[in-house]
């Protein structure tokens, strides 16, 4: 079988493939570097507590499989654990705040509601006074969350799958999906063809594009999505922190650097060119939270690009053509996915039937209406 995109997902779903169920006549393509797209560009935030309970479930166990992921490779992918606040600044978000924690427990991930109080407890340099101009009411907390290496994740999964037989073709680039009778045939790259019964999409950005060579449209738009760093300082940020309300998060490395982001960009496009826009309205909307950030230098920029679907749920599981497969649409938070994307994923190849975890995010639901729903906890969740 051949996968298409040589970051989490795709090599996830190989090593999968391999541990799993055996499979390792698996080729995995990609353009260019390993982790060059999503996987290299995001800031690696993992969390489980969504709005929807199928989305609940499916990020809970992509966390427990991260969780244990550097001794299961025997690779260190840096795993953190810091705690996730999603922050509420008026009465409506914190009633979405008291629904999404209600929903976490009831499919059992740690979540709760808190106040100002025990926000500044967590986070000294927070500004939860009444005067800030955008008063914090009380935030979600959720305990489990926390950040990873992204580069060591791709590394240790690529190096794992590669130990068992996997093939990984770097710099080989797809140029068309052969499909006879409405079933894959094959595959033409840039160094040659390849004889195939199986394709899995696991692409970001290009998503749309691979599907259109096999003859299926995605009811996919593609944004940038921009984040930026700033000089290393002591440790002082042990939480994540997210306002939707202000449409920014903020973590610290654990070499110092802060990691700051927003929703992404209001126009499709395929650029990963940072804007000074972005630069401005992120580091006034980070001061409003933590005032004393003010000195700090700004080292670099970055943009990646996200697959947004209607209802801000992933697509994923069989086509209309027999052997083309999807894990695309992932939006804002396709890398705290990539384990249990990978593990589904190679399941549903391998045994050829949809696993209950995914059942949910099948291309089949936009023709039927039965759409999950998850911008609540995705807007600028990450």
């Amino acid at each position: 079988m051949v996968i298409v995109g040589g970051g989490v997902h795709g090599l996830a779903t190989a090593y999968y493939l391999a541990r799993n169920h055996g499979i390792t006549n698996v080729a995995v393509l990609e353009k260019s570097y390993i982790g060059s797209g999503g996987s290299g560009r995001n800031t690696a935030i993992l969390r489980s507590n969504y709005l929807t309970p199928d989305g609940v479930r499916f990020y809970d166990r992509s966390l427990k499989l991260y969780e244990r992921l550097a001794a299961e490779l025997n690779y260190n992918v840096m795993f953190s654990r810091r705690g996730h606040l999603t922050l509420a600044h008026n009465d409506s978000s914190l009633r979405t705040m008291r629904w999404r924690a209600e929903v976490n427990k009831a499919s059992g991930v740690d979540s709760e509601v808190i106040g100002p109080a025990d926000i500044k407890k967590l986070v000294p340099f927070m500004d939860t006074s009444e005067r800030a101009r955008y008063p914090i009411l009380g935030a979600l907390y959720h305990p489990p969350g926390g950040i990873i290496r992204h580069d060591a994740v791709v590394w240790g999964y690529a190096r794992a799958a590669d130990a068992m037989g996997v093939h990984v073709h770097q710099d080989t680039e797809l140029t068309g999906i052969d499909v006879e009778q409405g079933r894959v045939t094959g595959v033409r790259t840039s160094r040659g063809s390849i004889a195939t019964r199986v394709v899995v999409n696991c692409t970001a950005g290009w998503s749309t594009l691979v599907a259109n060579l096999a003859g299926v449209r995605l009811p996919v738009q593609t944004f940038p999505l921009q984040a930026a760093v700033t000089e290393p300082v002591r440790p002082f940020l042990d939480t994540v922190v997210v306002s939707g309300t202000l449409h920014v998060y903020v973590s610290q490395t654990d070499r110092g650097e802060l990691v700051f982001g927003a929703s992404v960009d209001p126009f499709a496009s395929y650029s990963t060119r940072g804007t000074l826009e972005f630069v401005e309205g992120l580091a006034g909307h980070v001061l409003q939270l933590m005032p004393s950030l003010s000195t700090l230098r700004l080292l670099r920029q970055w943009a990646g690009l996200c697959d947004m679907t209607p209802d801000f749920a992933p697509i994923m599981g069989h086509t209309e053509v027999d052997g083309f497969l999807v894990d695309v649409g992932w939006g804002t938070y396709g890398f705290k996915a990539g384990p249990v994307a990978g593990e589904t994923m190679a399941e549903c190849v391998a045994t050829g039937r949809t696993p209950e975890l995914i059942s949910a995010f099948g291309l089949r639901r936009f023709a039927d209406g039965s759409l999950v729903g998850e911008k609540g906890a995705a807007a600028v969740g990450h």
